[in-house]
Formats: C-alpha cells, structure tokens, sequence
C-alpha cells in the first residue's frame, strides 16, 4: 500500500514504484488496463477487491505494466478513459453488488499524469466484517492475499477468518468495557470530580486493535485544537505512560473538570466530568450535544492527519446518571428521570471520514433523550438539521 493518504498520491508516487522496483504482493497489485467488460474480467476484479478486504488491505492500482513473471513495475503507462466518472461509478457499482457482505470500506481516486492520461488506485482497507464472498452471477469463493498475491481460501482458513472477524470486534468492545471500569474506579489518568456524571467519548481504530499499530508520540502533528479536552477554555498537555494527556485543572481542588487521552495505538478517551453536576442531576441538551459534536469532529481530524485506517469505532457512555432528567434550552422541559446508573449508548462504526457529524450522531442523542422519556432529541428538525443554537 503506497503510504500516503490516497487523496495525497501523485504521478511522482507511481512512478516511483516504477523506479524502485516495488513488487506486487499482499498489499499492491497493478494493472495495465482498467476495463470491466465481460463477465471473466468483472469476476477478477471483485476477487482482487476481495482478496485485499479479506487479508492486510492495499492498493490496486491501474495504468502500470508489470512484468508478469516477477510482478516488478516496468512502466506507468497511464489510461485513456473518455468516460472517467463513468468507469467509476461502474466499478464502485460493482463491488457494491457482487460481494457479500459488502466491504465497508473501497475508495477510489484517479491521478492526472503529465501525458494527459490517467491512472487509478483503488484502495481498500482490512476489513472488520470478513471474510468476504465474491457471488457475482454465481461465482461462489472467499480470497485472501499473500506475497504472491490472491489466492481462494479454503474451508479451514475460513473458519479462522470467521473466527478472527469475531474476536477483534469482541476486543474493541472489551476495551471499552474496561475502560468504563477503570473510570468508575477512580483509576484515571488525573484525578477528577467523582461526585459527577460523567461524560465518555471513545474512538477506537480498527487497526489499533488488529494490526497492533503504535505510534511515536514525539513525532505526532499536535495541534492543540485537535485535541483539547470536551468543555474546556484552557488546558495542559504531557506525555505518560500510555502517549499523551491533555486536561482542564480546578484550582480550587487540584482536580481536574475533563481529559483527553490519547493512546499510543491510535486510541481516543475523553472524560468530561463537570458539566453532569450531580446537585443538578440535568443534562443540559444543547450545551451536551454542541460539545460532543465538537470534540467528536475535532478527535476525528487528528486521526485523519494520522492516516489512521478505517473503520474507527466510537462510544459513547454516560456514567452516575441515575435519576437525572434532560432539560431543553431556553424551554426547561423536563421529563422522565434516567433509571440506570451507566447507559452505554450503542456503537457507531465510521467508515469514511467525509461525514456530516450533527447526521452521524443523532442516533447517539436520540438514545440519551429515549432514556429520558423523550421520543427523539428535541434539537432536531425534521430534516435532521441540529438547531440546538436557534
């Protein structure tokens, strides 16, 4: 896979391939032409897409000339397509309908070369929902990859693939889990007001669990922005044990109101524990949902300047809100008091980073405001617009 977001690759990136001599394998493939005629070719092409979804991920890349006996780059050569928009959406069309289950994540980018002709690199990332099936007009097989490329699978490394998809998604909701523990029992990375609800935000990238991905926290693009605590003016930042914390100190007690830790495998935790004001025992709507939208896009930007692979999933828990009630701004509506001391709030899995937040976690907000005796958040319109502010 070239190591560039793909958005990012240039014709001085493919043909450095070309120059370097880099061989196809387990995560690159290339292809002279890009054509998608018959059924032979449409099958080849879903088994490529497949085989990387169902291994590490990669890149298959249109418009080189590879040796095809020892898979090295010989020339980027580029495509003619009168019809670029076209053979693409064909494509994505295609793997859309001709596996199963669908591959969360296949984008597509193409790349003007100074000939005026064109190259395309699909990319597609590991996924978390393997194996895949290619069944286009009843072709019937599961690939994966290796160095010399795609292969069928066979039964008994299906039911370890069966067996691996399960287990990684079972240790990302694990984590969270513990994670939740671990608050509960005061076991933070600084101290905090415990007498609170607290707020917890966790995003957690596929690849920090399945491929053990880590990162060097001294070379990491911070921007202090991307990772200040929820509901914060002012913070600190350090490094630790476990990468870097940001948080937002009381002077008053040495505590501290919210975190951010940021792990070193990629991982999102943050912490807000003063805006759920147990005296109170409110959540108040529109301060909550603004809040979390912003840090949720924000904690979501870093990860993108990371050229984190997706899927990333995010979590949403709200911990010692028992007997709290939701209040609508400027209204003061109140209704039904929550009956669970934790609500964790379903799962949401990000597959593209090109996303409208305020659409994306409504389901979350709906969720908080169900446990409050409401039918939907009161913040929307019924285009599902956020209004909070109006």
């Amino acid at each position: 896979m070239i190591p560039k977001a793909l958005n990012q690759i240039t014709e001085q990136d493919l043909q450095s391939l070309v120059d370097n001599g880099v061989l196809e394998g387990k995560t690159i493939e290339y292809k002279q032409v890009l054509k998608l005629d018959t059924y032979e070719e449409k099958r080849e092409f879903l088994a490529d897409v497949s085989s990387f979804a169902n291994a590490s991920g990669g890149d298959l890349i249109y418009g080189i000339i590879e040796d095809r006996e020892s898979g090295a780059p010989e020339r980027l050569e580029g495509l003619q397509i009168e019809n670029l928009d076209m053979e693409i959406r064909k494509l994505e069309n295609l793997v859309r309908d001709g596996i199963q289950p669908r591959i969360p994540s296949v984008d597509v980018c193409h790349i003007s070369l100074s000939d005026s002709k064109t190259a395309v690199v699909i990319r597609i990332l590991k996924s978390w929902v393997s194996p895949h099936r290619v069944t286009y007009k009843g072709h019937d097989k599961f690939y994966s990859r290796n160095s010399k490329g795609k292969y069928p699978l066979d039964v008994g490394e299906l039911r370890v693939a069966f067996n691996l998809s399960n287990s990684i998604t079972e240790e990302i909701r694990k984590f969270r889990e513990n994670r939740i523990s671990e608050i509960q029992a005061n076991e933070t990375f600084v101290p905090l007001h415990h007498d609170n609800g607290k707020i917890i935000l966790h995003l957690i990238p596929l690849s920090a669990v399945s491929f053990s991905q880590t990162y060097n926290m001294s070379k990491l693009p911070f921007n202090p922005l991307k990772i200040r605590p929820i509901r914060s003016a002012g913070w600190d930042g350090r490094y630790n044990l476990d990468g870097y914390l940001t948080y937002s100190m009381d002077k008053d007690d040495g505590k501290a109101r919210t975190y951010v830790q940021l792990f070193r495998n990629g991982i999102f935790e943050a912490v807000e524990s003063s805006m759920l004001k147990r005296e109170r025992s409110k959540i108040p709507s529109v301060a909550f949902e603004e809040k979390i939208m912003g840090s949720f896009s924000h904690y979501f930007s870093f990860l993108k300047d990371l050229n984190v692979g997706l899927p990333i999933f995010a979590f949403l828990t709200l911990t010692g809100v028992k007997g709290y009630s939701m209040t609508s701004e400027p209204l003061g509506v109140r209704e039904d008091t929550i009956e669970k001391d934790v609500l964790l709030i379903p799962e949401i899995v990000i597959e593209s980073f090109d996303f409208e937040v305020e659409e994306i976690l409504k389901l979350w907000f709906d969720t908080v405001w169900n446990a409050c005796g409401f039918p939907c958040s009161l913040n929307f319109d019924n285009s599902g617009k956020w209004t909070g502010r109006t």
